[in-house]
């Protein structure tokens, strides 16, 4: 006789969006989390950091205020104040998840699991067996190797600061470096980040990459294409990073941003018999199903589409693949995405290249233009905003849509339901916008 019918290895976005949901299905459900419910996301992700955002965009605001007629004032961050806040949050929220836990029955057992065979885990002395058990573990970011990487500091130790670095080294220019580029520039440090490409954010249409990198480099921020870095040491308090052109940074402090791997290393998955495939990530059919048929797995150890609404989908689908006796497999297409730095960008559907390498007859639209929000404001002050969309045949079905500016993520979520469904250019053509809004202007591009 099992100990649990369902047993799920994570308590982030996935494995909370399972239990609940198993739960409600009458299962008896338990839940292994070896640090903080939340997850990544919660913790030491999505939720800090967008936080953060929302704290530097003040300083970001404050030179448009004199365009409109305020008075100058001389404000300063509390940082320490402003972390401690950020961090309060994050423990409300966190203890409010172990709340529903409680209100549904859902076990939280605290520790690191381990596979001691088909269905059964063991958790520091506690041998737990289950009939179903779904790892959603997730990922953690991973340090390049060269000599004296360990002086640098990741993601994760970009919330647990106690002062903004004067200087500010990133190696990385994917979402991750360059939110916090952005982030760590409006709070007043100086900011120099790379990459091993000309272009930031590999993988996201050209116009945007382009657009969002003169945006930070308009900003004041360095920015360094084509180039690695190959050591940091200590020099003094502060650390001397070398990189294989031959030039050198000083900086107060080096953020590595430069990838991610699943947490299934110490999961000891092979004696479950679960496989996993080069860089650590769990194999898995259609439906989640790993090779052993008691196991599933979702999120970013399964490294399909690592972003946290992906991660619940898989989760909400691997609970009624199970109990909702209603197999369901996930569409990955046409997944919305953002990258919150300032400017903010947005896309959902192909890019142009991907569009041309797939379609014979594609066509885009692009758009730039002044938001009302700066019209007044100086030539120096003032931002645009891009967006752009990608049409194929003959019917100019909309394959992709691009955004850089003010408030491109929530441009972007509006659409993806559109966009799903498989909407033209017609479409947007024959909508009302609402006027003056940064939205209308998807209706009337020529």
């Amino acid at each position: 006789m099992t100990d649990y019918d369902f047993l799920i290895i994570g308590a982030g976005t996935g494995g909370m969006a399972a239990a609940k949901k198993a739960a409600n299905y009458g299962m008896k459900v338990a839940v292994i989390e070896r640090e903080k419910v939340g997850g990544t996301c919660l913790n030491r992700g999505c939720t800090p950091k967008k936080l953060m955002v929302y704290g530097a965009d003040f300083a970001l605001k404050e030179p448009l205020a004199s365009s409109y007629s305020w008075d100058k004032c001389d404000r300063q961050v509390d940082w320490s104040n402003l972390m401690k806040n950020i961090h309060n949050r994050l423990d409300a929220i966190s203890n409010s998840f172990k709340e529903t836990f409680a209100e549904k029955g859902i076990d939280l057992i605290y520790g690191d699991a381990k596979f001691t065979g088909n269905n059964t885990v063991k958790v520091k002395d506690q041998e737990i067996t289950a009939d179903k058990i779904l790892i959603a573990v997730g990922g953690h970011p991973i340090k390049p190797d060269f000599p004296g990487s360990d002086l640098a500091i990741t993601s994760r130790g970009m919330f647990q600061l106690d002062r903004i670095p004067k200087k500010l080294a990133i190696v990385g220019g994917g979402y991750i470096g360059v939110e916090f580029a952005s982030i760590m520039n409006a709070f007043g440090s100086e900011v120099v980040f790379m990459d091993t490409s000309e272009l930031i954010l590999s993988g996201f249409d050209q116009e945007l990459r382009t657009t969002v990198q003169q945006g930070l480099i308009d900003r004041g921020i360095e920015f360094i294409g084509e180039t690695t870095a190959e050591k940091i040491e200590q020099q003094g308090e502060q650390l001397k990073l070398h990189l294989d052109s031959g030039k050198t940074i000083l900086a107060d402090q080096v953020l590595l941003a430069t990838g991610r791997a699943p947490n299934t290393k110490t999961l000891d998955l092979d004696q479950a018999g679960v496989k996993t495939g080069d860089k650590g990530e769990i194999k898995v059919d259609e439906y989640c199903r790993t090779q052993n048929q008691h196991i599933y797995a979702v999120g970013d150890c399964i490294d399909r589409v690592p972003l946290t609404p992906v991660a619940k989908a898989e989760a909400e689908a691997v609970v009624e693949t199970l109990y909702g006796k209603k197999p369901i497999s996930i569409n990955y297409a046409d997944v919305p995405s953002a990258v919150f730095s300032r400017p903010e960008a947005a896309t959902i559907g192909l890019s142009e290249s991907e569009a041309r390498d797939k379609y014979d007859q594609v066509k885009c639209y692009c758009d730039r233009t002044t938001p009302m929000l700066y019209s007044l404001a100086d030539d120096a002050q003032q931002e645009k905003i891009t967006i752009k969309l990608v049409v194929v045949g003959e019917e100019e079905k909309i394959v992709g849509v691009h955004m850089v500016g003010e408030h491109a993520a929530d441009m972007i979520q509006c659409l993806a339901v559109a966009i799903r469904k498989g909407i033209t250019k017609q479409d947007l053509d024959d909508s009302f916008g609402i006027h003056p809004t940064i939205g209308e202007e998807f209706m009337c591009m020529d």
